[in-house]
């Protein structure tokens, strides 16, 4: 896999380098803003971007920008984006569209680093990775509508869904059967009014529900 790291943190830039490449990541470039990210990705076409949310100049939201952009210009490229702190509206927006391999975690994930390659490997892969604590804070924030619907296992499985999860991985997590994963899953595509569709795509779309309505 080829990569792309935008982070104006020179320690932690140093540390996503080092990371990456020790499990064989090429790492084409390594930035500090927004602007040399969009460069290194027109020059480079990496298979899969990591950046900060907020950079230089205005450490704002240039990172996310940065990414609709990389989005629009070269949909192909994952996204897996750093931020400090839960900010759930740039959660969001990343999954609007076009949802295949994005990401978006707190820093403090990148601290232990099988969490972190774990979620950098499905988002690579073409999957969706979302950081727990932000799954957390949106399902705490809904409390009206169709996801009332659900009952709280379902929504556990909603929450794990949104990480990025796996059904195997659900199940492990959970103690439960795979098959009882297929069900609740399946109980909540109908409480959600989500029709047949080819691949994962329903999946993602429940999550997307879940962000819609919070």
């Amino acid at each position: 896999m080829r990569a792309v790291i935008a982070e104006d943190s020179v320690l932690l830039r140093a540390g996503l380098v080092k990371v990456l490449e020790a499990v064989g990541y090429q790492v084409l470039a390594a930035v500090d803003d927004a602007e040399q990210l969009l460069t290194a990705v027109g020059e480079h076409r990496p298979d899969v971007v990591v950046t900060d949310v907020r950079m230089p100049p205005g450490f704002t939201d240039e990172g996310v920008r940065a990414a609709l952009l990389i989005r629009r210009q070269w949909p192909d490229v994952a996204l897996l984006l750093l931020s400090q702190y839960v900010e759930e509206r740039y959660a969001a927006d990343l999954l609007t569209g076009n949802t295949r391999g994005i990401g978006y975690l707190l820093k403090e994930r990148v601290g232990n680093v099988d969490d972190f390659l774990d979620a950098l490997e499905r988002v690579a892969g073409g999957g969706t990775a979302l950081d727990p604590e932000v799954v957390s804070q949106l399902l705490l924030r809904r409390q009206t509508g169709p996801l009332d619907q659900l009952t709280p296992r379902e929504r556990e499985v909603l929450g794990l869904m949104a990480e990025g999860r796996s059904n195997a991985a659900i199940a492990q997590t959970l103690f439960v059967s795979e098959s009882a994963v297929a069900k609740h899953i399946n109980s909540i595509f109908t409480k959600l009014d989500l029709a047949p569709t080819e691949g994962e795509h329903r999946r993602v779309m429940a999550v997307l529900r879940f962000l819609e309505e919070s």
